[in-house]
């Protein structure tokens, strides 16, 4: 799933290449991606592109034309991207037909895909006025890489929260753009178990998290910059330290990474580093063994 880092790198990249540009036609491909009928896809024809913004894991298009200023918002969720052509394929895409789920076509010939992989389509295309006008936008907490975002901001954050900090992490109302890979890396990073409660972190605890968050997305951020957009999947797992890495050796100690699996994920984990050599249980038991 594209998180915060890959979402900025592709803002990035469809920065240099949007910006200024017009677009000729966005076609919906797949009849589940389009999330809003009002205004209609048709009133971003002759649109011109006037920034690219990320809120959280969605990327945002702002445009201005004759119906005014429009954003096209997509979210990626789970298995959705993003494939830049320099030259779009002349017919019109056909329904039913691979991964396509959506083609913006600019009037220069150029254009991106957004695919999604499977047969679990929540890939999410809205067309709205403002950014706001998105119910998964609106709820956003705040951004963990923001000016702002300091440890007293981060520390008031978890101070009424009483859950698991992988949970917590994971929340996209409480912070935005951190999903399942990353809340493994931050918590690795952080020496702390995912099920370790927010409550009973510790002054020096809250602050060694912090750090871990904010070094761990950087970081990240840092090593997409400037990739082209077909490279930042693979960038993305290289620089995964434990998640995606079951029986794998821990970069750090060299203990086997563990694996707890729930219905429709998973997280990944180094005892010695995290659980003090502990393995975690089946997360349906919702226990640490002793």
């Amino acid at each position: 799933m594209p998180e915060l880092p890959e979402v900025e790198a592709l803002r990035d990249f469809l920065d240099d290449r949007l910006v200024g540009k017009e677009i000729a036609r966005v076609l919906p491909v797949a009849i589940s991606v389009l999330k809003t009928y009002d205004p209609p896809l048709g009133a971003l024809d002759g649109a011109r592109v006037t920034g690219i913004a990320r809120h959280g894991k969605f990327l945002d298009i702002a445009t201005e034309g004759p119906a005014g200023t429009l954003h096209l918002l997509a979210h990626l969720a789970r298995a959705g991207w993003l494939q830049w052509k320099d030259v779009l394929p002349s017919g019109p895409p056909r329904p039913g037909k691979g991964p396509l789920a959506l083609r913006v076509a600019l009037t220069g010939g150029d254009g991106f895909d957004l695919t999604e992989a499977g047969t679990t389509k929540r890939l999410a295309v809205h067309l709205v006025r403002a950014p706001e006008d998105v119910p998964g936008v609106a709820r956003l907490g705040p951004d963990p890489l923001a000016d702002d975002f300091d440890l007293a901001a981060f520390t008031a954050l978890l101070s009424g929260e009483r859950r698991q900090l992988k949970g917590a992490l994971r929340d996209q109302s409480l912070i935005a753009g951190i999903g399942n890979a990353y809340s493994d890396e931050i918590l690795h990073a952080a020496k702390m178990s995912p099920f370790k409660p927010t409550q009973n972190l510790t002054p020096d605890e809250t602050a060694t998290l912090y750090t871990a968050l904010r070094t761990t997305l950087a970081e990240a951020v840092e090593r997409s910059h400037g990739l082209a957009a077909g490279k930042l999947k693979a960038e993305k797992k290289s620089g995964l330290r434990v998640h995606g890495r079951t029986g794998e050796p821990c970069p750090v100690c060299g203990d086997t990474i563990r694996e707890v699996s729930f219905s429709d994920s998973s997280l990944q984990y180094c005892p010695t580093c995290q659980t003090g050599g502990k393995p975690l249980a089946d997360r349906r038991l919702s226990k640490l063994l002793k």
